[in-house]
C-alpha cells in the first residue's frame, strides 16, 4: 500500500480515497435535502404570491394589520362589557326556592306558597302568601346575609334554607 503525505502527516491512499468518496456522499445527501426543501418553500412562495404584485401584497398586509387592530379593540369592549354583566350577575337573584302549602288546613289544594329570591350574598326577601276562605294575606321578609330581619315561620323556614342550598 501507498502512503501519501498529507499535511505532515502519512495517511494511505486507499483511506484517503474512500475518505473522500464519503464526504462527497454526505455533501450529496445534504444537497438534495436542501434542494426538497427549496422547491418546497418555492411552492409555498408562489401559492402566497399568486396573482399578486408586491404593491397589492403590501396593501393586503397592512388591511389584515387594521383588521388585527379593530378586532383586539372590540376584545377589549367585549371583556369590560363581561366583567360588568359578572358583577350585575352577582347582584340578581339567582337562589330561588317556592314551597307550596296548605296555610290554615280547612281548604285543599296547597294554594299557600312561600317563595325565597336571594342573591349571590344571600340578600333578598321571602314572600309568604296565605289563602284562605276570607282571602289572601301577602308578606314580605327581608333577608340580609342569608338571616331574616324577623321571625319566619316553618315554611319560610323550608323555602330559605333550600334557597341557601343552590
Amino acid at each position: 500500500m501507498q502512503k501519501v503525505d498529507l499535511f505532515g502527516l502519512k495517511v494511505e491512499f486507499d483511506y484517503l480515497i474512500i475518505g473522500i468518496i464519503a464526504a462527497m456522499a454526505i455533501i450529496l445527501i445534504i444537497n438534495i435535502v436542501i434542494l426538497c426543501k427549496l422547491a418546497k418553500n418555492k411552492k409555498r412562495l408562489n401559492a402566497f404570491m399568486s396573482g399578486k404584485d408586491a404593491q397589492s401584497l403590501e396593501a393586503e398586509i397592512t388591511k389584515r394589520f387594521r383588521d388585527i387592530e379593530e378586532l383586539q379593540k372590540g376584545k377589549a369592549e367585549h371583556d369590560l362589557e363581561l366583567t360588568n354583566i359578572k358583577q350585575l350577575q352577582k347582584l340578581a337573584y339567582s337562589k330561588v326556592a317556592i314551597n307550596k302549602y296548605d296555610a290554615f288546613n280547612e281548604m285543599g289544594g296547597k294554594l299557600s306558597f312561600a317563595l325565597a329570591m336571594l342573591d349571590n350574598n344571600y340578600n333578598g326577601f321571602i314572600i309568604n302568601a296565605m289563602h284562605s276562605r276570607e282571602g289572601c294575606y301577602t308578606y314580605i321578609k327581608e333577608i340580609v346575609a342569608g338571616e331574616p330581619t324577623i321571625l319566619l315561620g316553618d315554611e319560610e323556614k323550608k323555602v330559605l334554607d333550600e334557597a341557601k342550598k343552590q
